[in-house]
């Protein structure tokens, strides 16, 4: 081989090896699947707040992984959700798909998004079914099984020796999840159980029926802006000081500010509240204030968690080629939550605290949720046993 032609290759393979070198990172593809619209759209905007935050705070990458986020809205609807799925999974071929928002909708949007072996996260809704029978090595939770606050509530009710209850939630599929969990654990009388429409904002009807029945107490489970009229309407009705009020999965960030002075004196359990003393959860909680200016919903938190959860597995994987070793890298929740407990069960749901909190006024005037104790201590969900799924 002469010297020229030796030189020439040489040149050619650094050539080579210069361009392979600068081509920049493929990003990860992420499929935000949320309801953005009508009543339950202040939960999907809460979720991408926080998803963004912590993207945009890394300069566009998680776990130092360039990553693109897709935005689907599915409108609380099963069909738009398994629509907008097959749309991010087939067409836009997203490695990561987090949402959608509500259970039936989770549900339906499900098999397109699994069977493809695409890692599916929700950061809200938690269907028995997932939890249990139809566990999937691809499907994660980082929010709750639907009838865990509930049943820690349930739990709290039977220890403060409540012997009546008055039991109201809206008519949908996870609505039913969190009654079932709350009489799991709470043995008490329940004097009634309604389950009203989804898109029912007046609630006098029911009012007047829990005037009538005079239970000791009345759980109530009414997620976003529904929260909003029936917390107000209870206190407009003057029950608030007769018949105390408990709910799970209902007050928070995104709804409080709605309510005025109406649901002082209520509470709720919950596994986040904006108090908890954690560092993860101090630094959350700042970051989400100044940039939205707003106090963060748990819908937010469990958002968040999950793009750290996400990032922790991207730090190990490098990328998301592989959807079964970024699955599995997930299952290590190598991830400060601000939760503060926080890991896996067998069936990818979490076990986590759950404390009680009373909204309170304080003296400056704020109306707030306070944490006055815990429940249950690094508590799963009562369907993991149902899966026969083993771990990585």
């Amino acid at each position: 081989m002469s010297r020229r032609l030796f030189a020439s290759l040489l040149v050619a393979s650094c050539l080579s090896c210069t361009a392979a070198i600068a081509q920049p990172q493929k990003p990860v593809k992420i499929g935000l699947l949320a309801t953005f619209s009508g009543p339950f759209g202040i939960i999907g905007q809460a979720v991408s707040n926080a998803i963004m935050m912590e993207i945009e705070a890394n300069g566009g990458k998680l776990g130092g992984v360039p990553v693109e986020v897709i935005k689907q809205d599915d409108q609380a609807k099963p069909d738009v959700g398994l629509q907008a799925a097959t749309k991010l999974v087939e067409q836009d071929k997203v490695d990561i798909l987090i949402g959608p928002t509500l259970t039936n909708v989770i549900l339906a949007a499900y098999q397109p998004v699994v069977q493809a072996k695409v890692v599916m996260i929700s950061t809200v809704g938690g269907p028995s079914e997932l939890a249990g029978k139809f566990c999937n090595p691809y499907f994660f939770s980082t929010s709750w099984q639907n009838s865990d606050t509930a049943a820690s509530m349930g739990q709290h009710l039977q220890n403060k020796g409540v012997k009546s209850l008055y039991i109201q939630a809206p008519n949908f599929e996870g609505g039913r999840e969190v009654v079932a969990g709350l009489k799991r654990y709470y043995k008490g009388s329940v004097v009634k159980e309604v389950f009203t429409p989804m898109t029912q904002q007046d609630f006098s009807a029911e009012l007047t029926q829990i005037r009538l029945a005079a239970p000791e107490a009345v759980f109530a489970f009414y997620p976003g802006s529904l929260a909003i009229n029936f917390v107000k309407q209870y206190a407009q009705a003057g029950l608030m000081s007769k018949i105390p009020l408990y709910t799970a999965s209902s007050i928070d960030g995104t709804n409080l500010p709605g309510m005025g002075d109406a649901p002082i004196g209520s509470y709720q359990t919950a596994s986040w509240n904006p108090d908890l003393p954690n560092e993860a959860n101090q630094k959350f909680v700042v970051d989400y204030r100044k940039k939205y200016n707003a106090v963060p919903p748990f819908y937010a938190a469990y958002a968040y968690d999950a793009a750290r959860l996400l990032a922790s597995a991207l730090r190990q994987t490098g990328g998301a080629g592989d959807h079964a070793a970024l699955a599995s890298a997930m299952e290590k929740a190598d991830f400060e939550s601000v939760r503060g407990n926080f890991k896996f069960s067998r069936n990818h749901f979490p076990m986590q605290d759950y404390h009680l909190l009373e909204v309170v006024k304080t003296a400056a005037g704020v109306v707030e949720q306070q944490t006055r104790g815990k429940v249950f201590d690094l508590h799963g969900d009562d369907f993991v046993e149902q899966c026969s799924m083993k771990r990585n």
